[in-house]
């Protein structure tokens, strides 16, 4: 009587070990495109520096500035909001720079000295001064700082990671309804880029 046997040494079907090998393979392969991915971000960060300004919208820059209410977003953590202005009873406005620092180290958004950390006209870490972003000076009007003095010593303590800051500014025009800009530049060891926020105070 015959009976069929599979002869010793026959090898069994290698499918399913060759479909486990490349299910391996295409995990492997998406992980090393991803992170591959992720490194390439990174670096095009650090070759660019930190500092970036990072919108969606109005860029923040000299020419492209950010409205009242925005919020400047660099690429390092930092955020800075300044406020809609709010007009006051004597004719001055008030309005607020706050700065979130969620950068992985301490910040001084001030400087080291309350004697160069705010103005009128620039440069300084925090500028508020008459006329658009793009002009160099305005012409026919002008805007006070009333708590300029203020505002720079608010600035120079450091600013921890994780922590909040928000600066009270309070200015008055020469008339209503004139443009005026408020630059943000940070200090840094590195490289930042300056903030630009432009509105009226109508």
């Amino acid at each position: 009587m015959d009976t069929d046997q599979t002869p010793p040494g026959t090898p069994t079907s290698d499918r399913p070990r060759g479909l486990n090998g490349c299910a391996v393979a295409v995990v492997v392969l998406t992980g090393l495109v991803i992170l591959a991915a992720w490194a390439l971000a990174e670096f095009e960060k650090g070759f660019d520096g930190y500092g970036q300004l990072e919108q969606s919208g109005p860029s923040g820059y000299v020419a492209d500035p950010l409205g009242p209410g925005a919020t400047a977003r660099y690429e390092d953590g930092l955020k800075v909001t300044v406020s809609r202005p709010r007009p006051e009873p004597d004719g001055s406005y008030s309005l607020t720079v706050t700065y979130e620092n969620d950068t992985d180290e301490e910040l001084r958004p001030g400087g080291e000295s309350s004697d160069a950390g705010a103005s009128e006209y620039g440069p300084a870490p925090l500028v508020v001064r008459a006329g658009k972003s793009l002009d160099d000076h305005a012409s026919g009007y002008s805007v006070t700082w009333l708590n300029r003095r203020e505002a720079a010593a608010a600035l120079v303590p450091p600013l921890g990671t994780e922590k909040k800051r928000t600066v009270p500014v309070r200015v008055k025009p020469s008339v209503k309804g004139i443009p005026i800009t408020v630059e943000v530049d940070p200090p840094t060891a590195g490289f930042r880029e300056t903030a630009y926020f432009q509105f009226s105070l109508d």
